[in-house]
């Protein structure tokens, strides 16, 4: 059916990719168990501008200064929405800390390695998905005992937990799809805004749906949010339309000094382009005399 075409990559290159991964996964995990809400939305904020800190020194990528103030405006409307109490400890602020820089680099690892393989989000998904398995598998339940006290296998699993388990999965499998997929195809920081777009979204729906309480301050930062993410859409767009012209010109001149059918259309041929065989200068020739 060729809905999926296997292209294998470098194995270090794999295996590293997705162990960095699960160990990203796992730490944005415990930075959440360790630390409060509000200190873990604030440790999603940061990874935002470490993200394009760590784009600007190692792959020399710029960002406009439209650019960095829409994504400031949208940093300040997601804080003032979600961020509400700030509770420090020194274990949870080196797991956020660890969570940010491994995140960043996964992500920014994600983009690189589909654009320098050619290969699309399925096939990265493919090729690293069992590492990173492993790497949660492994440790995942002996760190459960050690900070639960309680052993996952001691667990009554009911046939209604194994269902839920089973969904939670598929949607993760979903969820990492999704983010291959947008990350591939876009950049680490336009995802980032997306998931804060989503932030705001869970926001919303919980007040409309579940009515969960919302002030004036949750309006505020969603509304601030959002006129962040459009600005930077705009100024993506905008500095999109304007990059690709100078190569497109370019290509055209290169394909018409190297086609002279090109030149013809043009109206700058010159005799010597074309090549005539002294069979066709006669005939010419010919044709003129009759």
């Amino acid at each position: 059916m060729n809905f999926f075409e296997h292209k294998p990559i470098d194995f270090q290159t794999a295996i590293g990719f997705g162990v960095l991964n699960g160990i990203s996964i796992g730490l944005l995990n415990l930075s959440l168990g360790f630390n409060s809400v509000g200190f873990y939305q604030m440790t999603k904020l940061a990874i935002i501008p470490c993200t394009v800190l760590l784009e600007t020194l190692f792959l020399t990528k710029t960002f406009s200064k439209s650019i960095k103030l829409s994504l400031a405006i949208l940093l300040v409307g997601v804080g003032i929405a979600t961020i509400t109490d700030l509770q420090l400890n020194m274990l949870g602020s080196c797991l956020s800390f660890l969570a940010v820089v491994t995140t960043c680099v996964a992500q920014i690892m994600t983009n690189t390695i589909q654009k320098k393989y050619k290969i699309s989000s399925t096939q990265l998904l493919y090729q690293s998905c069992l590492y990173q398995a492993v790497t949660l598998l492994i440790p995942g339940p002996f760190l459960d005992r050690l900070l639960t006290g309680k052993s996952v296998f001691s667990f009554e699993y009911t046939p209604r937990v194994v269902v839920f388990i089973v969904l939670s999965c598929l949607i993760s499998i979903s969820v990492n799809f999704s983010t291959f997929l947008v990350i591939g195809k876009t950049s680490p920081v336009t995802y980032q805004v997306l998931g804060h777009l989503k932030t705001c979204l869970v926001l919303a729906f919980g007040y409309c749906l579940l009515q969960d309480p919302f002030s004036w301050r949750n309006i505020l930062g969603i509304l601030v949010a959002l006129v962040g993410m459009i600005l930077y859409s705009y100024y993506c767009t905008q500095e999109k339309q304007a990059k690709p012209e100078e190569p497109s010109s370019q290509n055209q001149q290169k394909e018409a000094e190297s086609d002279p059918l090109l030149r013809v259309e043009s109206g700058t041929t010159k005799l010597i382009d074309i090549p005539l065989s002294r069979g066709t200068a006669w005939e010419a020739d010919k044709d003129l005399r009759a």
